[in-house]
């Protein structure tokens, strides 16, 4: 890779995506510097060059490459690159929205940033304005940002969005719209070549796509880093179970199971569909029953999104009914709409959990002051695969992260 100025990698960050775009962009500085680092040690010694002159002929180089004059800052020290697209993302009146850069972004391999879930206040207009944008504020946003990247010229879009869009609405079982899919299209009609996201909700999602490439992450390897501080993971101190909230969560936990070499529970629900649900309050459900052990035991739940979190507070308070000595929760994209965060304060408050672990991929202010709320950082990840996607090398072992768990599990036993 180019270890100083100039890089062909840019970054477009969304209002809504701009908060974790900075923090793995602050990454991806740490990764070139580090790497400038080494290759410069290597290679000065190779070709017996003080490291200052090797650093003068590196930045000679790149002045004779770019099509500027020169580049801009020291000629005798390392010039980390500028990542981030200075962009203007303007909210009009009526609803309308429109992105403009103002660098250039001509040829460069583009990565567009979205959080379609941030529910925070954003600044914009230039700051002169603050609101809160929906789902589908979001989703125009990233539309208009792809469109205005065609057309400056970019060589290739990569698509970053921890929580795809639409997500749930991947399969047809009436005369309803398959949004994921229709989302899909549109990305691929507007030249999107790849997509980045976090623990889809379904597979199925893969098969809307006839040219783009969908790259799934899984943040089971930085939530697994964070229980490990929590609970005894060797089983010396303290017996822990995973356990399945229902059978479309199996495969997740699962993998969990096996991974950390523990046994695997499931909560089954009996459902009357003889029974309409007027509401949330309203349920099918006949009875809950759990396929497995829990008592005495820690149980661990993982699910790949938290809405309103209705169905996963139940799903504690049975744990803990049937005699789990904790409920541990990770999941990778917490949303909490609604009023979800003052739910699951009364819930901590009676003890019907201990824990909830979930990544920074979505932004959430109200979480990070809860006690009960722990924040894994997946920037780290998300960098590691830009820079791999950008310079055409493997993914594989980041996608199928299992050999990493595996390390972190002996370390821990070694610890101990």
């Amino acid at each position: 890779m180019p270890y100083t100025e100039p890089t062909s990698l840019a970054i477009v960050a969304c209002p809504g995506g701009e908060a974790f775009a900075n923090e793995v962009i602050t990454h991806l500085k740490h990764m070139y510097k580090h790497r400038f680092t080494l290759k410069n040690d290597v290679i000065s010694k190779r070709y017996e060059l003080t490291k200052e002159e090797l650093v003068q002929r590196i930045n000679l180089q790149n002045d004779l490459q770019t099509s500027e004059l020169c580049i801009r800052g020291s000629t005798d020290k390392y010039r980390p690159p500028v990542f981030k697209v200075n962009s203007r993302f303007t909210y009009f009146a009526n609803g309308e929205v429109k992105t403009e850069l103002l660098d250039t972004i001509r040829g460069k391999d583009v990565f567009i940033f979205q959080d379609v879930e941030n529910h925070e206040l954003l600044s914009l207009n230039g700051g002169a304005n603050k609101k809160v944008l929906t789902v589908n504020d979001h989703v125009m946003t990233l539309l208009t940002a792809i469109d205005t990247v065609r057309i400056a010229g970019a060589e290739k879009i990569t698509l970053v969005v921890p929580a795809y869009p639409y997500a749930r609405q991947h399969k047809r079982k009436g005369r309803e719209s398959l949004t994921a899919s229709l989302l899909g299209h549109i990305y691929e009609m507007q030249g999107v070549e790849r997509i980045i996201t976090l623990d889809l909700h379904s597979r199925e999602i893969v098969n809307a796509f006839s040219s783009a490439n969908l790259d799934n992450l899984h943040a089971s390897y930085q939530i697994i880093r964070e229980l490990a501080k929590i609970v005894d993971l060797t089983g010396k101190t303290e017996d822990m179970v995973i356990v399945s909230p229902d059978t479309g969560a199996i495969d997740r936990n699962k993998f969990y199971a096996s991974g950390l070499h523990l046994p695997l529970a499931m909560i089954y629900k009996e459902r009357d569909y003889s029974i309409v649900t007027q509401d949330a309050h309203s349920t099918n459900i006949k009875s809950v029953k759990l396929l497995g052990d829990v008592k005495g035991k820690v149980a661990f739940l993982a699910d790949d999104m938290l809405g309103t979190g209705g169905t996963l507070l139940k799903a504690m308070e049975f744990l803990k009914e049937q005699g789990a000595t904790k409920v541990i929760c990770a999941i990778s994209l917490p949303f909490f709409t609604g009023d979800a965060v003052k739910n699951f304060d009364e819930a901590y408050e009676k003890g019907l959990f201990y824990r909830i672990i979930g990544t920074n991929a979505v932004y959430q202010e109200e979480l990070l002051k809860r006690e009960w709320y722990i924040s894994t950082d997946v920037s780290g990840l998300f960098a590691n695969v830009i820079t791999r996607i950008h310079y055409n090398q493997s993914l594989s072992e980041l996608l199928d992260n299992r050999s990493i768990i595996e390390k972190v599990v002996k370390q821990t036993v070694n610890n101990d």
